[in-house]
C-alpha cells in the first residue's frame, strides 16, 4: 500500500534544500539575538531600571523569544503566539531591547510565511491593539505623553506587520507574473505546434492530388495503349506513363515525412503553381498593395518539381497577407531567381517594415511558422526579419522574407520521356 501524502498544512512548504538552508538561517538569527542580548544584559543595559521581577528574570523572556526565532518560518503562528506571551511578561523585568527587536522579527515573520488569513489579520490586530494602548494609557496616567507609549507600541507590532504585507503582495505578485509567462510561452508553443500541423497536413493534402493526379495519366494512356493496335500511339502512350511515373515517384518521395492529423476536410485542392503568381500579385494590387514582381528563371524548357512550386507560391502568398496586414505603406517587391550549384529557386519578398505598437494577437506569426516549415521540409533554408536597406525610401527598414529551395530540374526530351 502506498503511504498516502501528506496534507497541506496552513503555512507553505519549502523544498528540502531550501529547508535547511532557512532553518540554519533562522538559527543563526536566534543564537545572534540571543548572544547580543546577553552582551547586553551582562554590562547592565536594560530598558528600565526597576520592575517587578529583578535580577537575571530578564534572560526568560528573551531565551523565549530566541527560541521562537527558530520557528519563524516553518511554525510562524506559533511563535507569533509565545513571542506575544513573551514580550508581555518582558514589561515586567528590566526589559531587554533585543528581545523586542526580536518580537518584530517575529511579527513580520508571521504576516510574511503565515497563511493568507493570518497575513490579512494580524495588521487588523496589530491597529487595534495600539489604539487600545494609547486610550488605555491615556485613561490611566491623564497625561498627553501617555501617547508615546500607543506610538511605541505601534512600531513594535503595526509597522513590522505592515512591512510583511507589502512584502508578501510583491512576492505573490511576482509568482504571479512568473505563472502568467509560463502560461504565454506554453500557449505559444501550442500556437506554433498547430501551426506546423495544419501546414503540413495542407501540403500533404495538396501532393496527394498531385500523385493522384499523374496516377489517373498512367492508368488513362495504359488504356489506350493495351486498346489500340497502333505502333505510334502506343509509343507515345508509352512516353507519357514513363513522364508521369518519374515525376510521380519524385514527388511520392517528397510526401514521406510529412505528417497527416485527423482533419476531417478531405476535400482535394487545386495545387496553385508558379504560373499563378501573375494572378496572386493581381489580386494583391486589387487589396490594395503596390507589388512588383522579378521573374528571371530562365526559361529554356527546365521545370521545377511540384513541391518547389508549391512551396514558392505558398511562401509568395503567406508574405503578401502578412504584407497587407502589417506592412507600412510603400512598395512591396516579390523576386525569383533559379540557379546555382547545386541548383535552388530563391524567394525573395521585401515590404516596408511597419512597427506595431501593443500586444500582439495570440496565434501572431503562425505565417512565419508554416513558411519556416515548408521550407525545412524541402531541406531548403527561410529566414524573415527588418534589415535596413541603403536603397529604401527615407532609410526606413524593410521586412525581408527569403526562402532558398533546393530544386532538381527535370526536362522533357523530344520523345515525350524524362531526363534527369
Amino acid at each position: 500500500m502506498r503511504p498516502s501524502s501528506p496534507s497541506p498544512g496552513p503555512w507553505p512548504r519549502l523544498p528540502s534544500f531550501l529547508g535547511a538552508e532557512t532553518q540554519r538561517l533562522d538559527l543563526v538569527i536566534a543564537l545572534s539575538g540571543l548572544s547580543l542580548g546577553l552582551l547586553m544584559w551582562a554590562i547592565g543595559l536594560n530598558t528600565t531600571t526597576f520592575r517587578l521581577l529583578d535580577g537575571a528574570w530578564v534572560l526568560v523572556p528573551m531565551v523565549v523569544m530566541a527560541a521562537m526565532e527558530t520557528q519563524r518560518r516553518t511554525r510562524p503562528s506559533l511563535a507569533l503566539a509565545v513571542g506575544t506571551v513573551a514580550v508581555i511578561a518582558d514589561q515586567f523585568t528590566r526589559g531587554s531591547l533585543i528581545t523586542v527587536v526580536m518580537f518584530t522579527d517575529v511579527v513580520y515573520a508571521a504576516v510574511l510565511y503565515g497563511s493568507p488569513t493570518a497575513a490579512r489579520r494580524i495588521p487588523v490586530r496589530c491597529v487595534l491593539i495600539s489604539v487600545a494602548v494609547t486610550l488605555g494609557f491615556l485613561a490611566w496616567f491623564r497625561t498627553p505623553e501617555a501617547i508615546l507609549i500607543g506610538v511605541a507600541t505601534a512600531l513594535v507590532c503595526v509597522a513590522p506587520s505592515t512591512t510583511g504585507v507589502l512584502v508578501r503582495n510583491h512576492r505573490e505578485m511576482a509568482s504571479a507574473e512568473r505563472l502568467r509567462a509560463e502560461q504565454t510561452a506554453l500557449l505559444a508553443e501550442i500556437d506554433r505546434t498547430q501551426a506546423v500541423t495544419a501546414e503540413r497536413a495542407r501540403m500533404a493534402r495538396e501532393l496527394h492530388d498531385m500523385v493522384a493526379n499523374h496516377l489517373s495519366a498512367i492508368a488513362i494512356h495504359s488504356t489506350a495503349a493495351l486498346s489500340l493496335d497502333d505502333p505510334r500511339t502506343t509509343r507515345t502512350a508509352l512516353g507519357v506513363i514513363r513522364e508521369n511515373s518519374v515525376a510521380g515517384l519524385a514527388e511520392m518521395r517528397r510526401l514521406i515525412g510529412l505528417l497527416r492529423d485527423s482533419s476531417d476536410d478531405r476535400e482535394p485542392s487545386a495545387a496553385p503553381t508558379l504560373d499563378g503568381l501573375e494572378a496572386l500579385v493581381a489580386t494583391a494590387r486589387t487589396n490594395g498593395l503596390e507589388v512588383s514582381l522579378v521573374d528571371d528563371r530562365p526559361t529554356d524548357g527546365l521545370r521545377l518539381p511540384a513541391p518547389v512550386e508549391l512551396a514558392a507560391y505558398r511562401i509568395v502568398q503567406e508574405s503578401l497577407t502578412n504584407a497587407l496586414k502589417h506592412a507600412a505603406p510603400g512598395a512591396v517587391t516579390v523576386e525569383l531567381h533559379q540557379g546555382g550549384r547545386p541548383p535552388e529557386l530563391t524567394v525573395t519578398v521585401t515590404s516596408p517594415h511597419g512597427d506595431r505598437d501593443g500586444p500582439r494577437a495570440p496565434g501572431s506569426g503562425a505565417g512565419l511558422v508554416g513558411m519556416r516549415e515548408r521550407a525545412t521540409l524541402l531541406h531548403g533554408a527561410f529566414e524573415a526579419g527588418p534589415e535596413p536597406l541603403p536603397d529604401a525610401p527615407g532609410g526606413r527598414p524593410m521586412w525581408r522574407v527569403h526562402a532558398s529551395l533546393p530544386i532538381e530540374a527535370v526536362g522533357t526530351s523530344d520523345q515525350g520521356g524524362t531526363t534527369p
